[in-house]
């Protein structure tokens, strides 16, 4: 969670190279998903620093950029889900419950729905640092996946599960017993 100017500026540059962007104007006038995670890193610090009038003002300003370029983009991704190393693919339909806890080095592809289950807590996923979450997954409900934990294409996963595997099917199940840390063979960034 982002708690200081020094938690912002790392969580922007691991998210950088975790989109493997490099830092030119070019980039920054015109790399909308990085326009995306910038806006979302600054809501993510005001919300949870801001104590000031000014501050609280300039949080419902950065809510309504994120939900504007959410929305050009084909994002709802809320604030303090993601830790550092978010990599978007792809723009396309993202949707993340509010209650999600995703760990550091995330990669995410589009058409995927992270969410609650229907039980009346609606506790939603949590998932660990290293992840690879593939086009159209399905992840819901009261679990846990742990870290360096692969998920399939169109993979629907509403169980639990232990780290280093790769998941997939309807149900899921483990298909794999290396995770993307040992397909990568070293993570995007440095925790």
């Amino acid at each position: 969670m982002i708690k200081s100017k020094a938690d912002l500026n790392y969580y922007l540059e691991q998210d950088r190279l975790a989109l493997g962007i490099k830092p030119t104007l070019k980039n920054k006038l015109t790399h909308d998903i990085w326009h995306f995670q910038i806006a979302l890193r600054k809501l993510e610090y005001r919300k949870n620093t801001g104590k000031s009038v000014f501050s609280k003002i300039y949080a419902v300003w950065l809510q309504l950029k994120v939900r504007k370029l959410g929305r050009k983009l084909g994002f709802s991704i809320p604030a303090n889900v993601f830790g550092p190393g978010l990599s978007i693919a792809h723009a396309g339909t993202i949707v993340i419950n509010k209650k999600c806890k995703i760990g550091a080095n995330c990669r995410i592809h589009v058409c995927v729905n992270i969410g609650g289950g229907l039980s009346k807590k609606g506790n939603a996923p949590m998932i660990g640092n290293d992840c690879y979450i593939g086009p159209g997954a399905k992840i819901y409900g009261d679990i846990t996946l742990d870290d360096n934990t692969a998920i399939g294409a169109n993979a629907v996963v509403n169980k639990s599960f232990d780290g280093n595997v790769t998941l997939g099917g309807i149900p899921a199940k483990v298909i794999s017993d290396k995770g993307p840390l040992d397909i990568l063979k070293k993570p995007r960034t440095e925790l």
